[in-house]
This record gives structure tokens, sequence and C-alpha cells, in this order.
């Protein structure tokens, strides 16, 4: 046998990259554990109050910029990506089963299956064991899924999975921008992946699409502005300029993916994942938002069971489903609406309430301009 024909067994990065693929994460790659190279960049954005509430982001700066404060070890960072993507339901496949687009709630498509950080965190301690495993005595981790001080996209993008593009989103230009990531921050040195490179040009549409100009510049996001921000993380009231948000974004009552859905990337690119864990439950593509004003406490905790959308709690989708309703005028919104004056939680009452004035205002303008007739 001569020395060309040797099979030299497979490197330890090789392995793990092969199990994280049979685990289900569809992409994988490999970066160095260093300080981030846009902590300068993100110090701004935290001055500039574009986190808004969002007191996590300001937390522990040290440790988010720097992965070595997590692990002090630290040498290497196995990033993972796991394909959500899911297509809306059409009304002209799933006949009667669909409800029609405009009364149909709309659910971010990272929320409409069970909670990625539960699925996504037992997968990524499973690859954890096989490294300490194979690596041996001494080799050490930490898992993070979009719970830690881990700057994700920019370790993401240094290990190959994807590019930053102009709605802030890790564009993969082979598959698109949904999917989610996860990272093993580990003491055990790994054969490091090119950091991926793209563009998208002259391209602005995500830009443009935003209906609530969330986009400051390029890249550079508002995220105060944002109705992912305002229909999850804002905890308090709506304010005023954005009552109308979730009803102009078309009844996005939880999260919002419109900077991804007019990617041309994520048009051509995306595939529906297989995952069984992320396929849509029917609350969150069946659901009109008129139905979610009259649910319980009881039911929103059966219906959301290890969804993301608990974080919202039921306060907060509520308070959700009676802004989008401010633009609607016809009985059964007014009905919902009235049923929610009356809800335990004083921000669904309140939200209720700004939204049947504003019904009220238009049905006025149009008795004043002679639209209704009396006579």
């Amino acid at each position: 046998m001569t020395s060309d024909s040797v099979q030299l067994p497979p490197s330890l990065t090789a392995r793990l990259k092969s199990a994280a693929l049979s685990l289900g994460f569809d992409l994988v790659g490999i970066t160095s554990a260093e300080p981030s190279v846009f902590a300068e960049e993100y110090r701004d954005w935290i001055a500039s109050g574009y986190a808004g509430e969002m007191e996590y982001l300001k937390r522990n700066l040290d440790r988010r910029l720097d992965p070595r404060e997590l692990l002090p070890d630290a040498k290497s960072i196995l990033v993972v990506g796991m394909n959500y993507y899911t297509r809306d339901p059409d009304p002209t496949v799933d006949g009667d089963n669909s409800v029609d687009q405009k009364d149909r709630a709309i659910f971010a498509r990272y929320a409409r299956g069970d909670d990625y950080h539960d699925v996504m965190t037992a997968r990524l301690r499973t690859l954890l064991a096989m490294l300490k495993e194979q690596a041996g005595e001494g080799a050490d981790g930490r898992v993070y899924v979009d719970a830690g001080p881990v700057l994700e996209r920019e370790v993401a993008r240094r290990a190959g999975l994807g590019w930053f593009g102009k709605n802030t989103m890790l564009i993969n230009t082979r598959r698109g921008s949904y999917f989610f990531l996860g990272e093993i921050v580990t003491n055990v040195a790994l054969e490091p992946d090119t950091p991926a490179v793209g563009s998208c040009g002259s391209c602005t549409r995500c830009i443009d699409a935003c209906p609530t100009d969330a986009f400051v510049a390029p890249s550079r996001l508002d995220a105060r502005r944002c109705i992912s921000y305002l229909t999850i993380e804002l905890k308090g009231p709506i304010p005023d300029e954005f009552h109308p948000a979730p009803s102009a974004a078309g009844n996005r009552i939880y999260g919002c993916d419109i900077c991804q859905e007019v990617c041309p990337f994520c048009i051509t690119r995306s595939t529906p994942t297989s995952e069984p864990a992320f396929q849509p439950r029917d609350i969150t593509v069946n659901s009109k938002v008129t139905d979610l004003l009259y649910l319980t406490d009881e039911e929103f905790r059966e219906k959301f069971k290890g969804s993301p959308v608990k974080r919202a709690k039921r306060r907060g989708l509520l308070r959700n489903a009676a802004a989008a309703l401010s633009s609607r005028d016809d009985e059964e919104a007014i009905a919902a609406l009235t049923h929610a004056l009356n809800d335990p939680e004083t921000i669904v009452r309140d939200q209720a309430e700004w939204s049947q004035k504003q019904i009220e205002k238009r049905r006025s303008g149009r008795e004043v301009n002679g639209d209704t007739f009396n006579g």
C-alpha cells in the first residue's frame, strides 16, 4: 500500500460537524474564540438607545464582547444553524381550513412551532458531551442558544454560516436567513472555517418595506421602532406613534417577518423545514385576530405551552390583537374589542379602548362627510 492510499482518521472537527448534521442542524461551522471586532459599534448602538427596554443586551458587555469571559481558556466556538422556514397557509390548497387573510393573526415564522431554545439546547448538549468524550480529559464547553451574552451573528459570520444583510439578518447565500443560531464555546482547539462573504448589492427592499421605518441606516436597526420589539419585547403600552403598527403590517400580532419576506435570498432560496418541532401549531396559522381576544389564562397556557409566544404572555398577545383591530370597522371586531374592555389586564383594556376610539372617529368622519345616509 502506497502512502497516497493511506486513509487518515477524520479529525475531531470533521466528526463534530458530521454529528451536528446528524442531530438535525442544517449549518455548522467553527471559528476561533476571540474578542469582537464590533465592540465599538455595539457600545455605540447601546448608547444611542436603540436597544429600547431590552436591558439584557446592556448587561455584561465585557462578557458579550469577548467569549473568553464566558470560558477563561476558550479557544474555539462551534456555531450551528437550524432552518425554521414554513410557508403561509394557502387558501387555494387549504380551502375551508384556512382563515381568510384579512382576518388571520400573523405570527412570525420562528414562533409558529415549539420553542427553539429547548429544541436546540438539548441537541447542543449532546454534541458537547461527544466533544468532551472524544477530546479527552480537560475538555470543557458552554452551550448557548440566544440566551447568553454571545454576539451570535458575528461568530456565525466568522464561522462561515452567512453574512450581514442590510436588514441586520445573517444571510446564507444558498439558504436565506430563516434559521436559528446556537453555539458551543469550548477550550478545545478546533479547525476554523473561512468567514462568509456576501452582499446585498444595491438592493434595499427590506429597508423600503419596513412599515415603521426601523432601519436608521443599512444594517443599523432602531429596535424601538421594530414590530418584533413592539409586539414581543415591549412589556408596557405600545407608544402612540406605533399603535397602528400591528394592523398596518397586516395583523402581525407576534413578531414580524417583512424584512425577510421581501429579501431576494429568502424568496428564492428558502425551503420549508422538515423538523417536526418547528411545524406550525394550528393556533399560530389559523387564528382570527378577534378570536385571540377571547382567550382565557388557562387557554393561553394550554395552547402556547412550550411555545416562544409565552415570552409576550397573554396580556402582551391580547394587547397586540387589540391594536391590530384598530383599522377594522366590522361588527366582529367591535364585539371583540368590547369584550376586551372587561379584560382583567389593564394593558389589554387600555389598548381595546384606544382601538375602539379609532373606529368611532372613522365612523364619525364618514357621517360628517355624508357617507352615512340616515334619511
